[in-house]
């Protein structure tokens, strides 16, 4: 099939368009944003061709837009995604997600011994990998890596 050939999802008036993240996060990065819930117009596609990626997933998303409390916890799962703003069919606005240095209260310890996962203290990390998320406990000092990561929903 010629490129010229191939079908587009369409498009959306209002709303965000979550691309770049990784075709195997696609389901992770919906329960995260709980997209499951939402009553507009959800649309994805997985596993697309990317120069950059090799394979990826988008989303689009009709009449939502996303707080930062709500992107920050994407971050973990999907640290290269891009976020387009768009209203009247328009892309306004082109928000690149970011990794911190530092992650407080998104992410649950990997050790079951540790402090976080038994008393009412919040969970603190320091990152060590951007690329391919690595969390060091500051509490513990267990690193968690991308495919262990538990988001506190």
């Amino acid at each position: 099939m010629k490129d010229e050939q191939k079908l587009q999802v369409s498009a959306i008036r209002n709303g965000t368009v979550i691309d770049h993240i990784p075709a195997k996060n696609l389901f992770k990065v919906i329960k995260i944003l709980g997209l499951v819930k939402m009553d507009k117009q959800v649309t994805f596609g997985t596993n697309l061709d990317s120069k950059k990626q090799g394979k990826k997933a988008i989303i689009k998303l009709s009449d939502k837009f996303f707080m930062d409390n709500e992107i920050n916890r994407l971050i973990l799962v999907a640290p290269e995604a891009s976020l387009n703003i768009i209203k009247e069919y328009h892309v306004v606005e082109k928000k690149q997600v970011e990794v911190p240095d530092k992650i407080t209260g998104i992410s649950k310890c990997v050790n079951p011994k540790c402090i976080t996962n038994h008393e009412n203290v919040i969970p603190k990390f320091k990152v060590i990998s951007k690329k391919d998320v690595a969390l060091k406990c500051l509490y513990c000092e267990k690193i968690t890596d991308e495919d262990n990561i538990d988001i506190i929903l």
